[in-house]
């Protein structure tokens, strides 16, 4: 062990001690041993660095900050560049504020367009997602801060996420799930990584031993810190057994003393507590060397400025409407233009250090400005309003019209309803669209929608959550001083209904079964070919190019692209494979590689991108690792996945192993929008479980489940809350704390109070719950009286 001698320092209390924080956002510091405290914060858009008491729900306030676009925003840049250039500034504003490990980035990969916190996630595919989160990484750590890439792993549901169990068998797990933390990890080494809520596969992702020790550190190398998510630790004692070196946030004394006891009974060996404080003193010493700077928020402005105007996707254009003239006549609608929707909601929110909002700068753009709001975030219609954008738009020259998804759709803890966007603002439109044909829509929002709108504006572009200059930045590309290079980094479908994943997405029990596979996003849709409003990769230009002289083999791809337009620009070509006539079942086009290129007018660059181990593999579960199946393979290089350009047939040398029967292309299920019980056995390799809902509520039911209580009173109660719940919902304006209780497991409760109440005392409240009151009251009241206690335990074993 590397720090062996700091270990023989410290005794099996302090040991236990250190693997459980000290409060919510802070490390227990062994002063005998020389061991100091470092600080964790969220910060996956900018640093959330509490001021006072501290929560997980960013419902307290926060020191100020750069806010950069989402996740889902930076995604749409393809620019890996970029991505580090973020990362360097939230590493400087986190040594700024004392900042050890900085909670991020999210990259999850988006198995359904409904997740509430698809803003914080970069992309439906694993390769974009781990290219995009590896160049966060590598900023961060540049600058002697921790990052932590989450969730690990299969986190793609907000109800119930504490809870929850995603059953997906291996194979797409390997695939889909985890080859974005795979890259993010080899390629851009953090330091901490973070486990997620949810089960996988009936394991508790925190003491899954086949995610953390198996896959992550066997195949992986990864030798960092295992953090839980806030109030994620299920079993203490197996998540140290499994590879977890960190229970956040503190629990006192409780933790450590399960742990203590464990090893005092034999249960779990010294030796893997020893191992887990090792991996932990590693990052909490390398981050006490960093020396604490100041930090430049007018340049990290800039930056984020810079973010914003690179992941802008021009979506439509017709008849050259955009960019337009300075001195247009010009109206500009809509409720996002005054307040801009620049983040989304939940433990990433930033307290923004400078906000620009579209009013306050339009006129150093555009000289002949007139504003009307049009429309309220709340989903009803105001005559007044929509008269007085009416009469404004007749005699406009152009509109432009701020549409976006109210921070009601998207939050932590909270499932959109659907990918439909609010109907007044439709209405809104198409009001407008009878007095005015040129209108360009600018949308906000962090998720894909839904556009049978699309027909009455003649021009879209794709903000995103463009964070706190994301205003001046659409300007620049609504003006032309930045010509638009973002391309999607999601399938926009015509409707939801179109996905597989639509027919069990939010599951509404605890079992969320995978049964589309492979099959998510763009690997359904150009599998299928499935019609949709705007596929992967999608996005236009002020410019024009052309692809030519393809040269391809197993190991590389190169091409040349030309701008063929009047004016400099960014295209972003990107790389799939496919093997139409191979044995295993895959996807028609999968994404392995992109370029994003600056051509001047009239320019020519040949570019040349890799194909690294991953081009053309696939996971066999009978040899337990990735193959390869030989034979004829198609590289596609395109300006979408729907826009391939130029294709060469190559030949790639096999692994030779046989293809398992679940592997098999007969084992494509009849129809993916209704996979049966026996298909999904067959790809999951075992029988399913038979659930059957138990009339006693347990440790891990979700809070919002006593509905179906034997005891009164906890029905009056959870009915109470709930109902508080949907109220802030149909306000829009979501209560996140009433979020999180609802979906909280009865033991998150002693996970989340600080120790204020034990493991042993949400036993007892589950025992009240169930109607149990001699039970659960002489717990509760015991528990109570006689907290755990370390000093306690020791002095005792003596």
């Amino acid at each position: 062990m590397k720090n062996q001698a700091i270990i023989d320092r410290m005794t099996l209390a302090q040991k236990c001690a250190l693997l459980s924080g000290r409060d919510v956002w802070s490390t227990r510091p062994v002063q005998s041993a020389g061991v100091p405290s470092i600080v964790l914060s969220d910060g996956p858009s900018g640093l959330r660095r509490q001021l006072g008491e501290g929560d997980h729900l960013g419902l307290n306030e926060s020191e100020k900050a750069t806010c950069f676009p989402s996740a889902s925003t930076v995604a749409n840049s393809w620019d890996t560049e970029l991505a580090e250039k973020i990362g360097g500034a939230l590493g400087d504003e986190a040594c700024a504020l004392g900042v050890d490990v900085v909670l991020g980035p999210g990259l999850n990969t988006k198995r359904s367009p409904l997740c509430g916190r698809n803003f914080e996630y970069f992309a439906e595919d694993p390769y974009l997602a781990g290219k995009m989160a590896a160049g966060y990484i590598r900023g961060i750590q540049s600058r002697g801060v921790s990052a932590c890439p989450k969730h690990f792993a299969a986190n793609s549901q907000e109800l119930h996420r504490m809870a929850s169990n995603s059953v997906v068998n291996e194979r797409t797990l390997r695939e889909l799930y985890l080859t974005n933390f795979e890259i993010a990890v080899r390629e851009g080494r953090p330091r901490t990584i973070m486990t997620s809520y949810n089960e996988v596969n009936g394991t508790y992702a925190n003491e899954n031993a086949h995610l953390l020790r198996d896959i992550l550190r066997g195949e992986w190398g990864f030798d960092g810190m295992v953090v839980t998510d806030w109030g994620g630790s299920n079993d203490f004692v197996e998540g140290v057994r499994a590879g977890s070196n960190l229970e956040m946030p503190g629990t006192a004394d409780d933790s450590a003393c399960q742990l203590y006891k464990a090893v005092q009974s034999g249960a779990i060996e010294e030796a893997v507590v020893n191992q887990r404080v090792d991996e932990l003193l590693d990052v909490i010493l390398w981050a006490a060397k960093r020396e604490k700077k100041a930090a430049d928020l007018p340049h990290n402005h800039g930056i984020a400025r810079e973010a914003a105007e690179r992941s802008i996707v021009l979506l439509k254009n017709e008849e050259n409407i955009l960019p337009l003239s300075p001195d247009t006549r010009l109206v500009i609608i809509g409720d996002f233009a005054d307040m801009p929707r620049y983040q989304g909601a939940g433990s990433s929110m930033v307290n923004s250090a400078n906000l620009v909002k579209t009013l306050d700068v339009v006129r150093d753009t555009f000289a002949n400005v007139t504003f009307a709001r049009g429309f309220t975030r709340a989903d009803a219609w105001d005559e007044a309003l929509a008269q007085e954008a009416v009469a404004a738009a007749k005699d406009a020259q152009a509109v432009v019209l701020y549409m976006g998804l109210p921070e009601v759709c998207e939050a932590e803890g909270l499932e959109r309803g659907s990918m439909k966007v609010p109907e007044n603002q439709i209405r809104l439109l198409g009001e407008l669209a009878k007095v005015n044909r040129r209108i360009v829509v600018a949308f906000s929002g962090g998720s894909a929608v839904e556009m049978p709108w699309l027909h009455q504006c003649m021009g879209l572009l794709w903000l995103g959550l463009g964070g706190e200059a994301g205003a001046e930045a659409a300007l620049s590309v609504l003006s032309g001083r930045v010509c638009p290079g973002g391309k999607l980094s999601e399938t926009f479908v015509r409707s939801y209904g179109d996905l597989p994943v639509s027919r069990n997405y939010p599951c509404p029990e605890r079992r969320c079964e995978y049964r589309e596979g492979l099959f998510a996003g763009y690997r359904f849709t150009e599998t299928a070919g499935i019609d949709v409003t705007f596929p992967l990769g999608y996005g236009l230009s002020y410019t024009t190019f052309e692809y030519g002289r393809l040269q391809a083999d197993e190991k590389q791809v190169s091409f040349e692209i030309t701008n063929t337009g009047a004016r400099a620009g960014d295209e972003i070509a990107q790389v799939y494979v496919s093997m139409p006539g191979g044995g295993v079942l895959r996807p028609a086009k999968e994404l392995k590689g992109f370029a994003r290129v600056h051509l001047e007018p009239g320019e020519t660059r040949r570019e040349t991108v890799a194909l690294d181990d991953k081009a053309f593999r696939y996971f066999n579960v009978d040899t337990n690792r990735f193959e390869i199946e030989g034979g004829a393979w198609q590289v596609l290089v395109g300006a979408s996945v729907r826009d391939i350009r130029l294709t060469q047939t190559v030949q790639v040398a096999g692994s030779g192993a046989a293809i398992p029967e679940s592997a098999k292309r007969s084992a494509m299920p009849r129809d993916l929008m209704h996979v049966t019980d026996a298909e999904f056995e067959r790809l999951l390799g075992h029988p399913l479980e038979k659930t059957e809902k138990s009339a006693l509520l347990g440790l891990n039911d979700p809070l919002d489940a006593a509905v179906r209580a034997k005891n009164p009173v906890a029905r009056f109660v959870v009915r109470r809350l709930l109902a508080m719940r949907s109220r802030s919902i149909a306000a829009g304006k979501p209560d996140l704390n009433i979020l999180f209780i609802t979906n909280i497991p009865f033991r998150g409760m002693a996970k989340m109070t600080n120790g204020m109440l034990t493991m042993d005392m949400a036993r007892s409240l589950v025992d009240l719950v169930n109607n149990r009151w001699g039970k659960g009251l002489g717990g509760l009241i015991g528990g109570l009286f006689r907290k755990p206690s370390l000093k306690r335990m020791e002095e005792e074993s003596k």
